[in-house]
């Protein structure tokens, strides 16, 4: 590659990384993977590094981070918030260790000695916390490394962040305290949230990193809360004169715990680059059995003293480096494309994979999203792909390998017709999904079915996928009202059905009937609506004929005008008006009880003040249900145990949570022991 060659690529690389860069860290929407922009921004530091004379200042590698949103009041940060440089490969680390012994001037045997702390690499959102005599004052996100974003209303919904530090074993708190930490989102939060928009027919996040970033940015923190975030902390400046900075990272991070502050206890001081081989080997597979997505480790020099000898580029400290482990995607071939229509009629394209092992698990199916993606992936049937899995609820493809392509590569075309009522497909205002606007499609009403019997709407036990298949097939149901007309004598001559099992059904959809208000709300499939909005919901209105007349919906938090138009465009239309006089014909519910509504007084809040994680499955409780007890009682929920949790409600297989909770010496109970404490549940 000659000069202008290189020039013209070196341009190339800057705009689609600040491209990337942008929607990564800004619109939290990326269109590749982290691999791909790795590969695109080490392209272009070796061809600067090639080319030194073509490097300027607006250069990506410059820089750091992303240009702060404008959703948020900005904040300039007093120490700026710098990038680490990547190893990609144990190669790149030994490199590393070589320039540390260079710009330390020590000899190869010296370098050996030196001693490092390992940390798990936490896939979240960076941010800067200012403490004022031991007071939270101010959070911020990253941004762009000088300037970020004040999300302190929103940071201090995180049950893991203290407000108000501890006192330390010293006995003096900094006056003034700079911390640097990582917000992230737990798996288990990640697959919750997704599946409730999955159920209220939103779009999905991603992967666990876009969820934590697009939760901190919510306008209404209220919203924030109920994402259920995390922290660790990882980093500390102290700038009063009067407490002594500690002189190892190490010992920053056991001050850090003892202002009560969370740092992640999986880490470790080893010696030389081969300790850090060791660790980054050790937590290569144990990774996947946390309840938190790393990519890698931070590997920083123990001795601060070494750090301003070493100095930092533009871009990154010397003294740290993040290694990154090879991301979670595999190659296979996308055998065909089908057509899945939802039970509001969205049309999404799903690839049929060559079965491949990723994470664990075989996949035979992924997700294209849209056709927009189709069109900038270029996918076509025959190619190689590359799969990726990281938390996700269904396997996404990223990315094609173009130069696997075969000859026979057939393009994938919109359809304009459902796949099963060949109803016309169209797309309704400024949407990307294509939609069928049959209401009484098969699919469409499968999934509704589906959706009503599910556990966090009317929660019918035994009544599955198959089994309402059936009922359609026969023609005994096409609603949901349909199903509270059915007998055990139809259902006993439907295949595989006994008499038992019909008495069983039977009875379960009776006992829906007297579900609560926020279930039945659920149940209806309005759009945008799920478990969490159906309780807003059901705790505003008394009864589905309020909800129905209301005028007020927009003025209700968390509540924006497309929830609100959705709500009046459902009640709208005959058929579901229909329905819910159906339902009530049948006796399914239709207001709250007085005890679904009880409010418990001051006396009962019995709970007050306690934080409870919830682990494992206990015997006769719905976790759900137990939250609710919780709730009502004033006490908390986190998804993470820390040494402000209070109690560790363990059952069956409750694995790294209970472990933590013993080694805190945190209160653990059983299921008996927690009857004892709400009371048996007869309150609710």
């Amino acid at each position: 590659m000659d000069q202008d060659e290189a020039a013209a690529r070196i341009d190339e690389l800057r705009r689609e990384i600040e491209h990337h860069r942008f929607l990564y860290h800004v619109l939290d929407k990326p269109e590749i993977t982290d691999a791909e922009f790795d590969r695109k921004w080490n392209e272009l530091k070796d061809l600067e590094g090639r080319y030194p004379h073509l490097i300027t200042p607006n250069s990506p590698t410059q820089k750091v981070g992303g240009k702060p949103s404008t959703e948020f009041k900005q904040v300039k940060h007093e120490i700026p918030m710098l990038s680490l440089s990547n190893a990609m490969s144990q190669d790149d680390l030994d490199r590393w260790g070589e320039r540390l012994a260079r710009g330390l001037d020590l000899e190869p045997a010296q370098a050996t000695q030196l001693k490092h702390v390992c940390e798990l690499k936490i896939d979240g959102l960076s941010i800067s916390l200012r403490y004022e005599n031991g007071y939270l004052v101010r959070g911020a996100t990253r941004g762009s490394g000088d300037v970020g974003e004040d999300v302190t209303l929103n940071l201090k919904t995180i049950d893991a962040l203290p407000q108000k530090l501890q006192v330390p074993k010293s006995g003096k708190i900094p006056r003034l305290l700079e911390v640097r930490g990582e917000v992230y989102m737990p798996i288990s939060s990640f697959r919750e949230l997704n599946n409730s928009l999955l159920k209220a027919d939103e779009p999905t996040f991603a992967n666990p990193r876009n969820a934590a970033s697009g939760s901190l940015r919510q306008k209404d923190p209220k919203i924030t809360a109920r994402r259920k975030l995390s922290l660790w902390t990882y980093f500390l400046y102290i700038t009063d004169e009067q407490v002594k900075q500690p002189p190892t990272h190490e010992g920053s991070l056991e001050f850090l715990q003892q202002l009560g502050l969370p740092v992640n206890d999986n880490r470790a001081l080893v010696q030389g680059i081969e300790g850090i081989k060791r660790f980054c080997d050790d937590w290569f597979e144990k990774r996947h059995h946390l309840d938190y997505q790393t990519d890698g480790v931070v590997i920083k020099l123990n001795d601060r003293s070494l750090w301003n000898q070493l100095g930092t580029t533009a871009h990154s400290p010397r003294w740290a480096i993040a290694f990154k482990y090879p991301p979670d995607e595999e190659e296979t071939l996308l055998e065909a494309v089908e057509f899945d229509v939802g039970r509001t009629g969205a049309v999404t394209p799903v690839a049929l994979l060559k079965p491949v092992q990723l994470s664990g698990t075989t996949v035979k199916r992924a997700s294209l999203h849209n056709f927009d993606q189709i069109r900038r992936l270029d996918v076509r049937v025959g190619d190689t792909v590359i799969v990726r899995k990281a938390g996700e609820i269904i396997p996404e493809v990223v990315q094609v390998v173009e130069s696997k392509r075969p000859p026979h590569a057939a393009a994938i075309h919109e359809p304009k017709h459902c796949p099963v009522c060949n109803s016309q497909l169209e797309r309704v205002g400024t949407e990307v999904a294509l939609r069928c606007l049959n209401a009484l499609c098969p699919a469409q009403t499968q999934r509704r079915l589906e959706h009503w019997v599910s556990r966090n709407a009317m929660d019918i036990e035994g009544l599955g996928a198959v089994l309402i298949g059936q009922l359609l097939e026969s023609g005994l149901v096409s609603t949901p009202a349909d199903l509270y007309k059915l007998t055990e004598e139809q259902l006993v001559n439907l295949e595989r059905m006994g008499k038992k099992s019909a008495e069983k059904v039977i009875a379960n959809i009776q006992a829906s009937k007297t579900r609560p208000l926020s279930n039945l709300i659920n149940a209806l499939g309005i759009r945008h609506i799920g478990s969490q909005m159906a309780e807003v919901l059901a705790h505003r209105y008394s009864g589905i004929d309020e909800l129905m007349a209301a005028t007020d919906l927009d003025q209700l938090e968390g509540v924006g005008p497309a929830i609100a138009e959705a709500i009046a465009e459902f009640f709208s239309h005959e058929e579901n008006r229909r329905l819910i006089n159906d339902l009530a014909f049948a006796g399914v519910q239709m207001r709250s009880s007085q005890q679904q509504r009880k409010v418990l007084p001051p006396e009962q809040q019995t709970l007050a003040g306690k934080t409870f994680v919830l682990t494992g499955a206990l015997p006769t409780f719905d976790r759900a249900d137990a939250e609710k007890l919780i709730k009502a009682r004033g006490g908390k929920i986190s998804s993470s145990v820390s040494k402000k949790t209070d109690y560790v409600l363990a059952g069956e297989n409750a694995g790294s949570k209970l472990a933590k909770a013993q080694e805190l010496g945190i209160t653990v109970i059983d299921e008996a022991a927690f009857k004892q404490l709400v009371g048996d549940g007869e309150s609710q």
